[in-house]
């Protein structure tokens, strides 16, 4: 199973990355997450900080591009294998980044990933 961090987690069930969350933790993978607000979903608490995680395999992402900036050092400082970049948040400025640091950027949608079992 793949250790997941989730950047722009939401408490709102109706949003996409809620639903991610939940579906992860469903199909067995670690997860942790970072969003605005501070709560639990499906037994992951949520941080607003930008905390050092270890083990990050792939971090998922649910925040659009003009806020991602932020989070450049931080996700390059956690090493994943990979960060995905789920509907409306492509951004070719951070897939140069993660490029030049050998980490893979993947545009996908999380939940059709785990849906067909190619997460």
């Amino acid at each position: 199973m793949k250790k997941t961090l989730v950047i722009g987690a939401s408490l709102n069930p109706g949003r996409y990355s809620n639903i991610a969350i939940n579906r992860l933790v469903r199909y067995g993978h670690e997860v942790e997450a970072i969003g605005l607000k501070k709560g639990e979903v499906a037994g992951v608490e949520i941080s607003t900080d930008k905390e050092n995680f270890d083990g990050i395999d792939t971090v998922t992402l649910y925040m659009n591009p003009k806020r991602q900036g932020e989070y450049y050092d931080y996700i390059v400082s956690l090493k994943p294998k990979r960060v995905i970049f789920n509907p409306g948040t492509e951004n070719p400025e951070l897939y140069k980044i993660l490029r030049e640091k050998n980490i893979e950027s993947e545009v996908a949608c999380t939940l059709v990933l785990l849906g067909t079992n190619q997460y």
